[in-house]
């Protein structure tokens, strides 16, 4: 009986000591999960495309010409171009693109400034304006450049201040949201920053599309561009502005 009965104890310590295993065990997962609950969410970085890798390269002065603008409108330093804004036109690139991408970081000097990035501006427009030698914009697909403090209180709402894309004179089916009228693509999200602060911007032009990236998020663009082969062009308009870093590569 004796022996017997001290199998019976050293099963019953067994069993006590296996409840207090799995007691420790819920314990200490509880108190884990409790505290993975309280650590916040991890943010995704943003995806910026700052234009180097293969098939990159510098777009400086020996790769713009003053289409009609003064001799003094464009001054280029350091790889950076500052504009004056005044008269209002643009600077085109030397040559023709059709699929591309092109990076760039601009810069508002003066509140409510306005500016934008031109993709495949037509021949035709760009003769236009250099015969006619006044102010003007070409024809093609703008990638607006608007300062956040544009229209001051009395902002309408056919326009924002956040990466519109919209046709000037050519053919696109804009990406919504859409522009009152529906000839704007309208950002998805407004991440544009202000006067004196350097924005960033990706544009991807490939098979008749523009797509839009501000500050490193997709926001706008459109579809169904004719023509989608032109020159790139950086428009004047009435108010100081610098680019920097002014990137493009090529595509098939």
């Amino acid at each position: 009986m004796k022996s017997s009965q001290n199998h019976h104890d050293s099963r019953r310590i067994m069993a006590a000591r296996s409840l207090v295993a799995i007691a420790a065990a819920i314990v200490t997962f509880g108190a884990a999960r409790a505290g993975e609950e309280k650590e916040p969410a991890l943010t995704l970085p943003k995806a910026t495309i700052d234009g180097t890798g293969d098939g990159w390269r510098a777009l400086g002065e020996d790769d713009f010409v003053n289409v009609n603008c003064a001799a003094d409108t464009w001054t280029w330093k350091d790889g950076g171009v500052h504009c004056t804004g005044k008269p209002t036109g643009v600077m085109r690139t030397a040559k023709r693109y059709t699929n591309f991408e092109l990076v760039c970081q601009w810069m508002h000097l003066r509140s409510a400034g306005n500016s934008g990035v031109f993709v495949w501006a037509t021949d035709e427009s760009i003769d236009r304006l250099a015969k006619a030698g006044k102010p003007g914009l070409p024809s093609g697909i703008e990638v607006q450049v608007l300062d956040l403090e544009y229209g001051g209180k009395n902002k309408a709402d056919w326009y924002t201040s956040h990466g519109d894309v919209f046709p000037v004179g050519v053919k696109m089916t804009p990406f919504p949201p859409l522009s009152p009228n529906g000839s704007r693509s309208f950002p998805s999200k407004n991440l544009s920053k202000g006067v004196n602060q350097w924005n960033h911007y990706y544009i991807r032009a490939i098979n008749g599309e523009v797509r839009l990236w501000v500050n490193g998020e997709e926001v706008s663009g459109g579809t169904g561009c004719s023509p989608s082969t032109g020159y790139l062009a950086l428009e004047s308009e009435g108010s100081p502005i610098d680019f920097k870093n002014l990137r493009i590569r090529e595509l098939p």
